[in-house]
């Protein structure tokens, strides 16, 4: 045979091969859309118990973006409200990944995420009232409300439950220091709190870098130095710990050994002034000026940058502010 012809056949093979593919994934797309549409319509004429299969089956079907999306919605909002909660999941998956920027998505999703939430919450403490992991709910709750005090009394009944508990003496310590100005001896129960912390998991990286800032508050550089160092070591990834390991550093005045840090902070955040700040003492301090002089421009510009979005800011909320005031005012 020619090797035209022969490739004219291959050819023709393959687009028939292909069109055989197309003509049965496009009945189905079909299929999909239309089973959307009528469960779409049951759900609209409240069978939103007929509608949920209906959904279900067809929502990986769909080619039309815009029907997709109303069929997703709408099956979360039957899933809901019909006591089908874990369904929606797989619609709250399909919006997540074909809608991510989308408003209305993204608000259907709080809320359902909302009621999930609140109710595992209430089969928890139905199934185990007794157990830490409700304290630790409730302690969360508090803490987002800023109960700082009360948010600490639940840590501390958790840790009467099982004092050796992971994390848990660490998030009392944080609820200790987030109080407002608190007194030195609160600082110094948090202080060990976050060290009982790193007793029962050295490999907590949070909990080295706080020791490390509230050494370094306390003007203990060495201390200060060799916690952050270990944060920096467990957690390559953590920025602050670098920032704060550079800065301590420059404070015990061994400029050299601060450079490697802040340079690793300043790639993590370059937009950060105090990481330019810290870098130009660096520099400074052992005789290179050029790039000194470089950070100290550095520093400038990201402090400007930051500055003005500050402003924009807290424009932005004082024209808000405006606005409400004035559509609260009767006409």
């Amino acid at each position: 045979m020619c090797p035209m012809l022969r490739v004219w056949g291959s050819l023709l093979a393959l687009s028939s091969l292909v069109f055989g593919q197309t003509a049965a994934r496009a009945p189905q797309s079909a299929g999909g859309a239309a089973m959307a549409q009528k469960a779409i319509t049951l759900a609209q004429s409240g069978h939103c118990d007929e509608a949920l299969p209906l959904l279900k089956k067809s929502i990986r079907q769909i080619p039309n973006a815009d029907l997709r999306k109303q069929a997703a919605l709408t099956g979360v909002n039957c899933a809901m409200t019909h006591n089908a909660h874990y369904d929606a999941l797989e619609f709250l998956t399909v919006l997540s990944r074909d809608f991510p920027r989308d408003p209305e998505a993204l608000y259907a999703a709080t809320h359902a995420y909302s009621d999930l939430s609140l109710r595992a919450s209430q089969d928890l403490a139905r199934e185990a009232p007794f157990s830490y992991q409700v304290h630790l709910l409730n302690a969360e709750a508090l803490e987002l409300q800023g109960k700082w005090d009360e948010a600490a009394t639940e840590y501390r009944k958790i840790l009467d439950i099982n004092p050796l508990l992971p994390g848990i003496h660490a998030r009392l310590g944080r609820a200790l220091l987030s109080r407002q100005q608190p007194p030195p001896e609160i600082v110094a129960q948090a202080k060990k709190n976050f060290e009982q912390e790193l007793d029962i998991d050295p490999r907590n990286a949070t909990a080295e870098y706080v020791v490390g800032q509230l050494a370094q508050d306390a003007n203990d550089l060495s201390s200060a130095i060799r916690h952050f160092t270990r944060a920096t070591k467990i957690d390559t990834g953590f920025s602050e710990a670098y920032l704060g390991l550079g800065t301590a550093l420059v404070s015990a005045k061994r400029f050299a050994e601060a450079i490697p840090p802040l340079e690793s902070y300043e790639k993590m955040a370059p937009d950060s002034p105090t990481g330019h700040y810290q870098l130009a003492l660096a520099y400074t301090g052992v005789g290179r000026k050029e790039d000194a002089n470089r950070q100290a421009a550095l520093q400038r510009e990201t402090a400007e940058s930051l500055e003005k979005v500050r402003r924009r800011v807290a424009e932005g909320l004082l024209q808000q502010q405006g606005q409400g005031s004035q559509s609260s005012e009767p006409h």
